[in-house]
C-alpha cells in the first residue's frame, strides 16, 4: 500500500481511515480533536485506494496507531457514545502511547 505522507513519525500519530459523507467517521474526527492535548491524526479516505476500499469496505471509521510510513496496527472499534476522558484513556488502555490518560 502507498504511503501515507507522513514525513515525520518522531510524534505518535492516529490514522483515521474514513470515506466522505460518513458522519460516524466526522464525529469521531471531532471527538479526538477536542482531547487535550489533541493527537496528531491523517485522515485516510479509504475510497482512494482501491486496496484500502477492499480492505474496509463500508468498515468505516478504523482507528490505527502508525508505525511507519505505510505501516499501521488498527485499534478496537471506539464505542460510538465514548468522549472527552474516556475517549483519552480508551485510546491509553488499545497502545496510543501519544495520549496520556
Amino acid at each position: 500500500m502507498a504511503g501515507f505522507g507522513m514525513a515525520d513519525l518522531a510524534t505518535p500519530q492516529l490514522l483515521l481511515f474514513t470515506r466522505q459523507g460518513c458522519c460516524l467517521c466526522d464525529g469521531l474526527e471531532e471527538k479526538l480533536a477536542a482531547l487535550v492535548p489533541a493527537p496528531a491524526i491523517t485522515r485516510i479516505d479509504v475510497d482512494r485506494d482501491p486496496a484500502l476500499q477492499a480492505r474496509y469496505g463500508l468498515e468505516v471509521p478504523v482507528l490505527a496507531v502508525a508505525k511507519g510510513s505505510a505501516e499501521w496496527q488498527e485499534l478496537p472499534r471506539v464505542p460510538p457514545r465514548l468522549s472527552g476522558d474516556g475517549l483519552a484513556v480508551w485510546l491509553h488502555k488499545n497502545g496510543f502511547a501519544g495520549q496520556q490518560a
